[in-house]
């Protein structure tokens, strides 16, 4: 049988020495004694009588991770760039590759939401331009030029939209640009 499931628990200092003392008096490890002492105690108890459990998904469940002392530095490196803990560095990492998607964090996404919000709005006041000059109704307003500068903005705009995600692409691929 596959033995990869751990128990981990806290005790007492005296606890400690105690397990210690009766392991090494029983020429096995501490990890094994206390193996034995839960199989001895299940076997004892009545199984049958519990209800059945239930395994939960934790939403923030843990997961130990060892990294090699160079992997390490990496990690810390692109993390800071990022203004973030290592972990969560990691974590956001590691579920983009899984879901695969492109990781955008969430003042990312906030400052990319109100270039959005700033370019709609634009686009509004041009298509009530636009409306009242179709209608026949004589504008007073921008120029031709104007509309042509505007658009050279808002082409801008965009432009500069698309190299921010393609480098926040890139970034995640081989670090901070």
């Amino acid at each position: 049988m596959k033995a990869d499931a751990f128990i981990q628990c806290r005790v007492t200092p005296e606890m400690k020495a105690l397990v210690r003392r009766i392991a090494q008096r029983e020429q096995i490890t501490e990890s094994a004694l206390v193996k034995q002492l839960l199989d001895v105690v299940l076997r004892s108890s009545v199984v049958e009588q519990l209800p059945p459990v239930e395994e939960r998904i934790q939403r923030h469940a843990r997961l130990s991770v060892r990294l090699e002392p160079g992997d390490r530095l990496l990690l810390r490196e692109r993390a800071t760039a990022r203004g973030l803990p290592s972990a969560t560095y990691a974590s956001v990492v590691i579920r983009s590759h899984l879901r695969g998607v492109a990781p955008l964090l969430k003042q990312e996404r906030v400052l990319l939401n109100q270039a959005i919000g700033e370019l709609s709005a634009t686009g509004r006041n041009l298509n009530q331009i636009a409306r009242g000059i179709n209608q026949g109704i004589h504008v007073a307003g921008p120029t031709l030029d104007d509309l042509r500068a505007l658009l050279r903005a808002c082409e801008g705009l965009r432009n500069h939209v698309s190299r921010l995600l393609d480098a926040n692409l890139r970034s995640w691929d081989i670090g901070h640009d």
